[in-house]
């Protein structure tokens, strides 16, 4: 069974005429997820018309910090001030108590 025990949560608010873009951009950000081992689940959220989230979870530190320097948050951090009302604030948690599948 998968345990994990780091966490990223990143609230997204896109500028409102490039939520719809901001939508479709984290849809594509899944196929870049699939491809982290490290990563063991990955979650892009649209809480309201222009507010979206990412939160993940990982195995170890190692893992986290790939992902923090991998392709997604490059493409995002490329396309921030043209999605994005404000800088995206990444929070680094820790999981104190999960359930996975498996």
């Amino acid at each position: 069974m998968a345990t994990v025990t780091e966490a990223l949560y990143v609230p997204l608010e896109a500028k409102p005429e490039k939520a719809d873009e901001l939508e479709q951009f984290l849809r594509q950000a899944q196929e870049l997820a699939q491809q982290e081992p490290g990563t063991t689940a990955w979650f892009a959220l649209r809480m309201g018309p222009t507010s979206f989230a990412i939160f993940d979870v990982f195995p170890d530190e190692d893992s986290r910090q790939a992902h923090l320097n991998g392709r997604i948050a490059e493409a995002l951090m490329g396309k921030a001030d043209e999605l994005l009302a404000s800088s995206p604030q990444i929070h680094q948690l820790d999981v104190v108590a999960s359930k996975l599948p498996g």
